[in-house]
């Protein structure tokens, strides 16, 4: 059975004042959700609203945005905090056609928050936590292996606000106080990349040919750190009998005038990733990145334009199970 494996993030898609107007995004985000034909698709940036001040979070502007598309009767599995729950931001959410085995919320299970001692802090104990957990869904999916979806959003590599040190939201007081910064988003970003390894490598410790995807937006490109850790290729490990465990990036199929998930300054980018186990990657058919007329987030960020579609294009797979 042939089966479709897409991500994709949103960009901003919620009720924050400022923006566009919901049912423009909506207008300009739902013919490419339906062109992508996933079976299983990885959504970030997803907002979640509130029907009263008190009642829960609910994917409410995500229904509205699915109805009327194949995805409308799909399985939700969302998550946003890493303490639980939904956020009314940036929440990331598997849609599936398969049934959900089981679903998990991963934050610090595998990787201890690191404990730093900045210099604006005055060297206190600060430890640093990650902005939003892993999502692990297990699919059952056709064939004698369940598919392993380990859907996830890296930070992005803007510096961490640090209590006193800025200006305004953009600008910092000091350089000290913006390097700091930046370190903590490193470690996030390297240190979320780490648990996502090690949760990888605890599927495969139970089958070696385990279907396992890891999906979603990396704020990095393949050959930077948090990619590096999470493909972990022999020429990174040194060891080929390690090679079972080296993950397969999906998209570095494309060609090369279409790699690009990202417009930034001109330059084309791919952050957007899928990444496939040994058994995932050899059943592989062909990846699309859906990328025509993607928009320059730089050069709208600057011109204060607000995204009426996304600045990042969809990634989507085919595998054969």
């Amino acid at each position: 059975m042939r089966v479709r494996l897409a991500t994709w993030n949103l960009e901003n898609f919620d009720e924050r004042p400022g923006g566009v107007e919901v049912a423009q995004r909506i207008a300009a985000l739902r013919p490419k959700l339906s062109a992508l034909r996933a079976d299983v698709l990885c959504l970030q940036e997803v907002g979640a609203e509130r029907v009263d001040r008190q009642g829960p979070r609910t994917l409410s502007l995500l229904s509205e945005l699915l109805e009327g598309t194949a995805y409308a009767g799909f399985t939700r599995v969302a998550a946003g905090l890493p303490t639980g729950g939904l956020s009314n931001i940036h929440n990331l959410v598997v849609l599936s056609r398969f049934p959900v085995v089981r679903q998990q919320d991963i934050a610090h299970r595998y990787v201890e928050p690191p404990v730093v001692r900045l210099s604006v802090d005055g060297r206190k104990a600060r430890e640093v936590r990650w902005d939003r957990p892993l999502v692990h869904v297990t699919l059952a999916v056709p064939g004698p292996r369940p598919l392993h979806v380990i859907a996830l959003h890296l930070r992005a590599p803007l510096a961490t606000a640090l209590e006193g040190q800025k200006v305004t939201p953009s600008s910092w007081k000091s350089v000290p106080g913006w390097a700091e910064g930046f370190w903590l988003s490193s470690m996030k970003r390297t240190g979320q990349a780490l648990e996502a390894r090690l949760l990888v490598e605890a599927l495969l410790s139970e089958d070696a040919d385990a279907l396992v995807l890891v999906a979603g937006d990396f704020n990095a490109e393949l050959s930077e750190m948090p990619l590096r850790l999470l493909r972990a290729e022999v020429d990174d490990t040194g060891n080929p009998a390690l090679s079972s465990h080296s993950l397969t990036a999906l998209e570095a199929t494309v060609p090369d005038e279409r790699r690009f998930t990202v417009v930034h300054e001109g330059r084309r980018q791919v952050l957007d990733h899928l990444l496939a186990s040994g058994a995932l990657a050899r059943a592989h058919v062909r990846t699309d990145i859906l990328n025509d007329g993607l928009g320059d987030e730089w050069t709208a960020s600057k011109a204060g334009l607000k995204p009426l579609g996304s600045f990042h294009a969809p990634v989507v797979s085919e595998v054969e199970l």
